[in-house]
């Protein structure tokens, strides 16, 4: 199984670090998708769209990737968020099924915010997402992968 992982991490970096904990432990190919490179989603069998959180919504070059998501193709949404909402992951979960591909789910945790009001005092969730939180996403992927083993039963 070949997996990607497309995340947008412009603030703190809290997306990013959560991408790069699944590229280190599975070997996941990880892509920015704020830096401009074009990525071949063809090319691989599951396909993740990681991002902060920014009004309710995943960053707009990480939905313009999921809006290319090629039919068929198994997909997943990772977020980092000031405060959780259960709507988050709904846009790509949204996408994906529009496209005609499996959406296996979505994880989130907190992540350090500075927006408006919050960088007077210093930011909220600065120590987030915590090594609990990293390896909750390392638990959820692992859980995907196994899924794709088993055929997506």
């Amino acid at each position: 199984m070949k997996a990607v992982i497309i995340y947008g991490s412009h603030h703190h970096g809290s997306t990013k670090k959560l991408a790069q904990a699944i590229t280190e432990r599975y070997g996941v190919e990880i892509f920015d998708a704020e830096a401009g490179e074009d990525v071949d989603l063809e090319a691989y069998d599951l396909i993740g769209f990681a991002s902060g959180i920014d009004f309710g919504e995943f960053y707009p070059a990480v939905t313009a990737f999921a809006e290319r998501l090629p039919a068929g193709k198994a997909g997943f949404a990772l977020y980092t968020c000031a405060k959780d909402n259960a709507k988050y992951g709904e846009q790509i979960r949204d996408i994906a099924q529009k496209r005609g591909c499996v959406y296996l789910g979505k994880y989130g945790c907190k992540g350090y915010n500075t927006y408006g009001p919050w960088k007077i005092i210093g930011g909220m969730n600065k120590n987030h997402p915590t090594r609990e939180e990293i390896e909750g996403a390392l638990r959820f992927y692992q859980g995907l992968a196994a899924q794709m083993e088993n055929g997506l039963s």
